[in-house]
């Protein structure tokens, strides 16, 4: 009986093989209709209220509904001789006050220490004399700034806030995102042309990849009317969408090209892949599809953003895959090998051989226990500082202080310094319960403060205007990324709070920007076992179901873990201890940002699917013919390598390009992956899995034993393999 998920690209393939140019203009047209979309469609992107989480996110609506909401603001730092600077300031003021979109300006404040002089700027809110997007509205306030500052040239005026510093953040991260674009696509095409020796072969990974990623920003526009796209999302759809299309036409264009050469035609050849390789990338395919919807388990906006991203260009690459690679491969017909690369096609011809992976294979296959031990060891001592990993938000401290706007705001902290990280305690109860809830939230701040956890600010208590809504600010001596802010946090929510003698009936919530760090790393330490949990069982459900082979899908789902391991390890070690900080450009700031290990996991574990399954597959293939599992694992793992190879270097070097980036997100994600990746397709795919397969034996395939095909010779000849290896005492006539 045919496997329906084997028949899928065989029927896909002959279909586009017979009718090329119905195929072709069919993929054109689903590309041009879906850039339209995204001409004719919105992008719906995330708002504050997404973002929402637990009961931070309960007190942030609860503000938002009392109109209790602090408008944004922006301060100018002023540094110089005093009367200079009071001069200047005071000028500084006038032109504020003129600028349309400011509410207040507040009088000039002098450091402690007075070496500095500070403006602070408060805007009015949306609708109210102000630009609604956030570049427009403060760029009257800089020009301002820009003006004073030449009419007093003896003096320093530097300009942060609210605006000023969101504007400069998103600015770097498209200067960043734009230069790992424009350096990830030549870079991806050189290895392509080493990969295969000829530019018509080097340019259709490419092509296709950049294609599925356009259809997919295109279609992605009218999706983000159901679930709104967070601003990251296009970078990851950049991200995976190259990785994996590249990927997927890499393994499908090799075999074509190797089955041709074993002199089959062009069409054999396509329906050769089809059924090999085609089969390989829809697992693959399948097997990235189910790690993305992991994230949904999170029950966050960016997660949810991302997913909906990644599974849409994956899907479409595959569909790209199996339709019109098979159609452009057939109508190119021999010329894909042209015009060819002298040096490169030569190259190639001897690193396709396999030599330099079966040379090290021998060893592994002679000897797998050892292999296993040594490997495994390596792999361990990776993964092991990822039980001491430490998450927190982003802040101010992780951002590049190559951005004038960020040196400028740490100017200001280091001059102004504050009590510490902020909670706001937020009560809603009945207008009547007014003056009984103010009261309760005096005694918090006194009691609070009594504790030494909390200091007070000498604040009054904001009360809305229909007198329902009740605010308390209440500061922790505490950097933000102290954990003595969490555990304040908890001792507030939990003991001191509940204490305060609140009105019955009276609804409270603890928030500010430390809960929301705090609420945001608890669901995730809540759900992180469960998402692992997840997309580990749905990888030994597909490898089980693939193979139908148990032992092949606890093997896989075993290195898939030690993977995510190693990557969790290094970034522990790297940004958490400060490994290598010279090196990358970059200021440990003593944990792992908090999103980046789920996003990490995901990732890895579908990228790192796709030559796991091209891999096993050709062995699979090999036992099917009738050779031993020893044999099959040395001759598969040998036939691939070159694939493999190609592959994992496109995405270590693309992933590679972001660790060089100046946001600590993309730097810590770029090492993570790129190193993670990189030893995955070496350590784990050349020795761990061979050395396990081998020691597994025939029981490998169990519950279904391969069946050996009788009267017939299992060794093809084939002079890239050493007959007198060792391995080859298992093949005779059966």
């Amino acid at each position: 009986m045919t496997n329906p998920l084997t028949s899928v690209p065989i029927r896909a393939a002959r279909w586009s093989a017979a009718h090329p140019w119905r195929a072709i203009l069919g993929w054109l047209a689903l590309v041009i209709v879906a850039v339209g979309l995204a001409a004719a469609v919105p992008t719906q992107e995330t708002t504050d209220a997404d973002y929402r989480l637990g009961e931070s996110g309960r007190a942030d609506q609860l503000i938002s509904e009392a109109g209790l909401s602090e408008p944004d603001s922006e301060v100018v730092l002023i540094t110089g001789e005093p009367a200079a600077a009071d001069a200047a300031a005071a000028d500084l003021v006038a032109a504020m006050t003129a600028v349309d979109g400011v509410e207040a300006v507040a009088e000039p404040q002098w450091s402690p220490d007075r070496s500095a002089l500070l403006v602070a700027i408060r805007l009015a809110e949306d609708g109210e004399g102000r630009d609604s997007d956030d570049e427009a509205s403060v760029a009257p306030l800089q020009a301002a700034t820009k003006d004073v500052a030449a009419a007093h040239p003896d003096v320093s005026l530097r300009q942060s806030g609210d605006l000023s510093l969101d504007v400069a953040i998103d600015e770097r991260v498209g200067e960043d995102l734009a230069s790992a674009e424009i350096i990830s696509l030549p870079v991806t095409l050189v290895l392509m042309l080493v990969a295969f020796g000829a530019l018509i072969a080097a340019g259709l990974p490419v092509l296709l990849a950049a294609t599925s990623v356009a259809a997919t920003i295109g279609i992605s526009a009218p999706l983000s009317h159901l679930v709104h796209a967070d601003s990251t999302v296009t970078s990851m759809i950049v991200l995976i969408g190259m990785a994996v299309g590249v990927d997927y036409s890499l393994f499908y264009l090799k075999r074509e090209r190797e089955e041709r050469a074993k002199g089959r035609s062009t069409i054999d050849a396509v329906e050769i892949a089809a059924q090999t390789s085609g089969h390989s990338i829809l697992v693959s395919g399948g097997a990235v599809i189910a790690s993305m919807a992991g994230l949904f388990l999170m029950g966050d906006t960016t997660f949810n953003s991302l997913a909906v991203g990644s599974i849409l260009v994956v899907a479409i690459a595959v569909l790209g895959s199996i339709t019109v690679l098979p159609a452009l491969l057939a109508g190119l017909g021999r010329w894909v090998d042209r015009p060819r690369v002298p040096l490169l096609w030569r190259l190639n011809s001897r690193i396709g051989r396999g030599g330099i992976s079966r040379r090290l294979l021998s060893p592994v296959v002679a000897h797998p226990k050892v292999a296993l031990l040594l490997a495994g060891a390596v792999v361990a001592a990776l993964a092991v500082p990822a039980l001491g990993m430490k998450t927190h938000s982003a802040n101010l401290e992780t951002l590049p202080a190559s951005i004038p706007e960020v040196q400028t705001m740490r100017d200001v902290s280091a001059a102004f310094p504050s009590e510490g990280s902020v909670a706001d305690v937020v009560v809603h109860a009945d207008a009547d319960q007014r003056d009984d809830v103010v009261a309760a939230l005096e005694r918090l701040d006194r009691e609070a403060a009594a504790t030494g956890s909390f200091v007070s600010t000498g604040e009054p208590v904001l009360t809305s205007a229909d007198g329902r809504t009740s605010v308390l600010e209440i500061s922790m001596p505490f950097e933000e990324s102290d954990e003595r802010v969490d555990d304040a946090l908890r001792q507030l929510r939990d003991d001191l709070v509940p204490a305060a003698g609140l009105p019955n009936g009276a609804e409270h919530a603890v928030g500010g920007g430390p809960a929301e760090s705090l609420d945001f790393v608890e669901r995730q330490q809540e759900r992180l076992p469960l998402i692992i949990g997840f997309v580990l069982l749905l990888t030994l459900v597909i490898m089980a179901t693939t193979f139908r082979s148990l032992p092949v899908a606890l093997v896989s789902t075993v290195l898939n873990l030690g993977s995510v391991g190693v990557a969790f390890g290094l970034m522990t070690l790297v940004f958490q201890h400060g490994w290598f900080e010279s090196l990358l450009g970059f200021e440990s700031s003593g944990f792992v940002i908090d999103w980046l290990p789920l996003f990490v996991l995901v990732v890895l574990v579908g990228l790192s699917m796709d030559y796991h399954v091209f891999v096993v597959s050709r062995i699979r293939e090999y036992v099917d013919q009738g050779l031993p599992t020893r044999l099959a694992v040395q001759r598969g793992v040998a036939d691939t390598a070159g694939v493999v190879t190609s592959a994992a270097a496109v995405m270590v070097s693309v992933f590679a390009i972001f660790a060089t980036l100046s946001m600590l997100e993309m730097k810590m994600m770029g090492v993570a992956l790129s190193a993670a990746i990189l030893l995955d397709a070496t350590l784990v795919r050349l020795v761990l899995l061979p050395a396990a397969l081998v020691l597994l034996g025939e029981r490998a395939w169990w519950p279904r034993r391969p069946v050996r095909p009788r009267g017939q010779l299992v060794v093809e000849t084939d002079p890239a393999y050493d007959v007198h290896d060792p391995g080859f005492a298992g093949a005779t006539h059966r």
